[in-house]
């Protein structure tokens, strides 16, 4: 049994990852967004008692999840723990007795509780003093509407407010400035802001790496020069190579040997992760993260069509179709300062062929536009099943990965 769910990110002030918002369907073919409420939120619960916890697709943190009147009443939030769930209520939802006699009852529990895409009414009120979390929709409220519920709420001062669908960069300074809390969107997504830029002596380091990884034959002597000119990366692959997702029984203490014992494959990803690890300090960890599970995705399709992409080929053009993002500048720019094949510079650039196609699939994933993924998987002969199991894998890798290279 798969699980058929997408997780967004919502990031606090810093931009540093708070919880993610689980979006759910029925199956792969049960995609569009008519789906029934109830539905979708029983078997959101569902999957997360009897296929797989809430906290293994989240990574241990809070989840996000929409509940309708009908499931609030059957009492679905309390088959999760109170620590690693943030109940949505949903905006279709009319205030009322039995509504707030849920959220009293909840919030005693210890559960959090959100409004979901709020649009402020004065009955809300009654709500407040059980509410941690109100979302506003930027994209359907004016700033107009947003003063007036920031306004309402400045007696509560327990509750945060939380700006969903900050699709830019300008859009999340604004909603900073008013003093929201939190952030959802895909604004960490793209570049800040153009300018041109040179890359540091790590990142050429780095380049370097990628090069040299990128020919057919492994120039063991090149690759050992290159780390051994930079202590910091020696000091990453050597703390890579000995952390506990190898299970190695013993220490791996030279370069050499831990080029020789990761093998051609493992160095790869490794060089590709340090590379978006390192390009931008600043950037949010989850966009990090968000271009590893890329990789890891396209990795995992190429090998079930082998013959169409090179697998080595595919992780490396999934980790890099984040780097304009990552780095804050043009992907044609990028792209010009880095010694890679035009195998990998071609679909990142003209946004065609069977690669392209596959980083357009894991986006719309990452967006929940399942109606989309269905044309691309078709379009791609992609098993569904396998595709949606190879992304829940890709996700709970990446972040595994992030954890071993911090």
């Amino acid at each position: 049994m798969n699980f058929y769910a997408a997780r967004q990110p919502i990031l606090d002030r810093s931009k540093k990852l708070f919880a993610y918002e689980l979006l759910f369907r029925d199956g792969i073919d049960n995609v569009f967004p008519d789906i029934d409420g109830d539905e979708a939120t029983s078997k959101m619960i569902e999957a997360s008692q009897f296929n797989m916890g809430i906290s293994e697709f989240t990574g241990n943190n809070p989840a996000f999840i929409n509940f309708t009147l009908e499931t609030l009443i059957q009492g679905y939030p309390e088959m999760l723990m109170p620590d690693e769930l943030v109940v949505e209520i949903l905006e279709t939802i009319k205030p009322g007795k039995k509504l707030l006699s849920l959220c009293k009852d909840l919030h005693s529990k210890g559960y959090t509780l959100a409004l979901d895409d709020y649009e402020h009414q004065s009955v809300w009120l009654h709500f407040f003093p059980y509410i941690k979390i109100i979302k506003i929709d930027i994209q359907i409220s004016n700033l107009e509407e947003i003063k007036q519920v920031l306004t309402a709420v400045k007696d509560y001062p327990h509750i945060k407010m939380l700006a969903e669908k900050v699709e830019t960069y300008e859009e999340y300074d604004q909603m900073l400035q008013l003093g929201f809390d939190y952030f959802q969107g895909y604004f960490f997504a793209k570049p800040e802001m153009m300018k041109a830029k040179s890359l540091s002596p790590s990142q050429v380091a780095m380049a370097e790496l990628l090069y040299e990884t990128s020919k057919t034959e492994l120039d063991l002597n090149a690759i050992t020069s290159v780390f051994e000119r930079d202590v910091t990366l020696s000091y990453k692959l050597l703390r890579y190579a000995n952390s506990a997702i190898f299970k190695r029984r013993t220490e791996v203490s030279t370069i050499k040997q831990a080029l020789v014992i990761l093998g051609f494959g493992e160095l790869k990803r490794f060089i590709g992760l340090m590379f978006a690890v390192t390009a931008n300090p600043d950037k949010p960890s989850e966009l990090i993260n968000l271009a590893m599970t890329r990789a890891k995705f396209c990795e995992l399709v190429a090998e079930d069509i082998r013959s169409q992409l090179d697998v080595s080929i595919a992780f490396l053009t999934g980790l890099l179709s984040m780097i304009n993002a990552i780095l804050d500048e043009d992907m044609a720019v990028i792209l010009e300062k880095l010694p890679l094949s035009q195998e990998i510079k071609d679909p990142l650039l003209t946004n065609k062929g069977v690669m392209a196609a596959l980083i357009k699939l894991v986006a719309l994933i990452e967006q929940a536009e399942w109606d989309k993924t269905v044309i691309v998987m078709d379009k791609l002969k992609l098993d569904k099943d396998k595709v949606v199991a190879h992304y829940n894998e890709a996700l709970a890798w990446a972040d595994e990965q992030t954890q071993a290279l911090a």
